[in-house]
């Protein structure tokens, strides 16, 4: 056999490999990935030590920090797991068929949609920027929003990403109408506060993850604010602040939840980001849906989390 023969075997593997995922992950029924994640990840975590650290990382910090006397270590270990396995139900699910729906992501996006509905009546021409919380699955974050747009009747809406693009095919294809305005993967975001202005005046709606820890962007300089969580000195990302408060926009930040094979959100009291408290505001919340949720946090398992410190 040649060697170009070779160099194309490892190829054919993976696309073989995807081919059956994708057709696997399509039709599990969301009820089964929690089980699918516990059996996943205590295998798995006996087997590695890097597993066994970080989800003893996320123990010490519900325990130490957030005081908390209930930690089921099993779930905090099957947390990533089961984030990776709802995304690929999501997306691969969506790659069969492109009109599949989810009711309860549904319900959380008319519940959005309601609130936005009403902050508008209360003040006309005011700019909200919804803020999905680290939750469950980034994906089912996404596919809210998508749904909030329509509700909306939006013909477009843009996102303020920090998450990797196309990991599991076209985002574009599953996902047409979001604008990424900013992701992960791009070098440049000089022009990025100017990209959400645009996207303001155009919709009067854009959507930024505002419980961003500054390691989350530790390829760029940090720019955080002051806050204290859990009583104690820390940082949050300021970006959010940064661009809201010069535009007099409301805040309104949700989370997710996944439970036995169902969705359901929490919506959170609009912050005004002009306001001076609109930073500790935010972090307040950050600890509320810590308390309510810690097992299904995505950030929670990095060490720096937020950043316990009384300096940038």
């Amino acid at each position: 056999m040649r060697i170009s023969s070779w160099l194309r075997w490892p190829r054919a593997m993976r696309r073989a490999r995807l081919v059956v995922l994708r057709a696997v992950m399509s039709r599990v029924p969301l009820a089964a990935l929690e089980p699918i994640a516990n059996a996943l990840s205590m295998p798995r975590a006996l087997l590695d030590a890097n597993r066994r650290a970080r989800g003893r990382e996320r123990a010490d910090f519900g325990r130490d920090v957030m005081k908390l006397t209930t930690l089921r270590n099993g779930r905090l270990l099957a947390a990533p797991a089961l984030e990776k396995l709802i995304d690929q139900r999501l997306h691969f699910g969506r790659q069969r068929r492109l009109d599949e729906a989810w009711p309860d992501l549904q319900r959380i996006a008319g519940s959005l949609a309601q609130t936005i509905a009403g902050l508008k009546r209360q003040a006309p021409g005011r700019p909200i920027i919804v803020s999905p919380f680290h939750y469950v699955s980034q994906y089912a974050n996404i596919y809210v929003i998508d749904d909030l747009r329509a509700k909306l009747g939006l013909a477009r809406i843009g996102v303020v990403s920090g998450v990797p693009r196309d990991l599991y095919g076209s985002d574009d294809a599953m996902i047409p109408n979001i604008d990424v305005l900013y992701t992960y993967d791009q070098d440049n975001r000089s022009g990025l506060g100017l990209q959400v202005a645009r996207s303001l005046r155009r919709s009067g709606v854009v959507v930024i993850f505002a419980d961003v820890p500054p390691y989350t962007l530790h390829r760029y300089p940090m720019e955080t604010i002051g806050v204290s969580i859990f009583g104690q000195a820390a940082c949050i990302h300021n970006g959010v602040f940064r661009m809201g408060a010069p535009l007099d926009a409301i805040l309104l930040p949700f989370y997710l939840r996944f439970e036995r094979g169902r969705f359901s959100g929490t919506v959170l009291e609009p912050v005004s980001l002009k306001d001076p408290c609109a930073p500790q505001r935010v972090a307040r919340d950050i600890e509320q849906a810590l308390m309510n949720n810690f097992d299904r946090s995505l950030i929670a398992g990095h060490p720096s989390l937020y950043a316990f410190a009384p300096a940038k």
